[in-house]
């Protein structure tokens, strides 16, 4: 409850930065705002490919079955962002946040009660990417009309409790299905490959500029240094 709460309190954290007033000169905010996209994107692929995917086929042993859950987790989201983008609340930051904060609090949950070592490092990981995922979230929302700064940092705090809660469930139910527990750090793993390359990466790129790669670059280098500080079962 701790890790998840400690991961989800980076949400309004980010939100918190970003109601800053404004960077200058313009050129500098600019490259801050599309680095942190970057950022998080990289952060977000380092949980793919350090802890989601080889912990949930670990899980499941290895088996194809591993591979259906991955492509069901993209088509998951992807239905999921156009029934929201039909009705016009398109927000890709915010969701992408939203939607992977919650399979992955109940796989630190599941991860903890098993005894698997990569558990502060998948809470580690969800914080690093919550922060520009907030960051963004929050400039995201207030270019939608009607929404005031105070409240979507408001909306922001109240996801945080969501963690502790979703955590409780994986550590509680989880962790007696560990094929379930692989299913859905899989469909995690699929959701989120997709909102990278649908919503993030698109988002990251500025012409002529070449710091936002290179936040994606930091962002999974960050995560690949967490990865050499936990110890081998």
């Amino acid at each position: 409850m701790l890790y998840t709460g400690a991961a989800g309190a980076c949400i309004p954290l980010g939100g918190l930065l970003a109601s800053v007033e404004r960077i200058q000169p313009h050129w500098l905010e600019q490259e801050f705002r599309h680095f942190m996209i970057a950022f998080g994107g990289g952060v977000m692929l380092a949980a793919i490919a350090l802890v989601l995917v080889p912990e949930g086929m670990d899980y499941l042993n290895g088996s194809l079955t591993g591979v259906v859950m991955l492509c069901l987790g993209g088509l998951l989201f992807f239905a999921i962002e156009r029934m929201l983008g039909l009705r016009k609340r398109e927000s890709p930051q915010f969701m992408a946040m939203l939607l992977d904060y919650v399979p992955e609090s109940l796989a630190i949950g599941g991860i903890v009660a098993t005894g698997s070592p990569t558990a502060p490092l998948l809470a580690a990981l969800i914080g690093l990417q919550n922060l520009p995922e907030g960051f963004n979230g929050y400039r995201e929302l207030c270019g939608i009309a009607g929404q005031s700064k105070r409240r979507i940092l408001w909306m922001m705090a109240a996801m945080v409790p969501l963690g502790p809660v979703l955590g409780w469930l994986g550590w509680r139910y989880f962790s007696h299905y560990t094929e379930l527990l692989g299913g859905v750090m899989l469909i995690s793993a699929g959701g989120i490959l997709y909102l990278i390359f649908q919503d993030i990466a698109p988002q990251s790129r500025l012409q002529r500029h070449w710091v936002p790669p290179l936040g994606a670059v930091a962002g999974f280098a960050l995560g690949l240094s967490g990865q050499t500080l936990v110890p081998l079962p």
